[in-house]
């Protein structure tokens, strides 16, 4: 099974466009940050800094378009910036949720291995509207997706192709990726990403 590890964001605009950034400090293919966007008609774009990345996503989530570009990204205690080509994002980081706090009592162990998320999966789908814990994209591959922490974001701004995306929505409606949603409410968690490929 393949595992990545690190942060993804999922971020609303009052244009309607939905960002879920995933900013992975460990994966199978190395340090990198990808952008999916799902605009207000429904069109699906990821954004990858390489082939390998825009493959290996490919052949997991669904997309109309892929866009291979350098893709850079800070994260600090207050903020994320990404800059990727004609995508930049600046986002301000918040406090601790709810969620988070109930996350945060759960064994890092526990809360990231794939039975317990494939366990705990309908009850995760129960309290929010849209997030599964475990799953398939309809790809052959059954993803499990373990948050240790989450974060309000509460502001951000954001640039497509030299257009105002607007200022911070909820994620709404739900963005058709894969099985699951980021939350309704915009934030930042700290998650492995576990992902089960049908020679495994």
């Amino acid at each position: 099974m393949d595992r990545f590890v690190g942060h993804i964001a999922g971020i609303g605009t009052t244009s309607g466009t939905r960002l879920v950034i995933g900013r992975w400090d460990s994966s199978p293919l190395g340090v990198f940050t990808d952008v999916m966007m799902e605009d207000a008609a429904g069109h699906r774009t990821l954004l990858a800094p390489s082939q390998d990345v825009a493959d290996y996503v490919g052949a997991t989530y669904s997309f109309d378009d892929v866009v291979l570009c350098p893709i850079s990204s800070t994260l600090v205690e207050d903020r994320l910036v990404v800059d990727g080509g004609e995508l930049q994002v600046f986002a301000e980081i918040g406090r601790i949720t709810a969620l988070g706090r109930m996350l945060g009592v759960v064994p890092p162990r526990l809360a990231t291995h794939p039975r317990w998320l494939a366990l705990i999966n309908p009850l995760a789908s129960r309290l929010i509207a849209g997030v599964a814990t475990a799953g398939s994209a309809g790809h052959g591959r059954t993803e499990y997706y373990g948050v240790t922490s989450a974060r309000a974001i509460e502001g951000a701004t954001a640039a497509w192709r030299g257009m105002d995306l607007g200022s911070l929505a909820p994620v709404s409606p739900p963005v058709r990726f894969g099985f699951s949603s980021a939350p309704p409410r915009p934030q930042l968690v700290s998650v492995t990403t576990t992902i089960r490929r049908p020679e495994d």
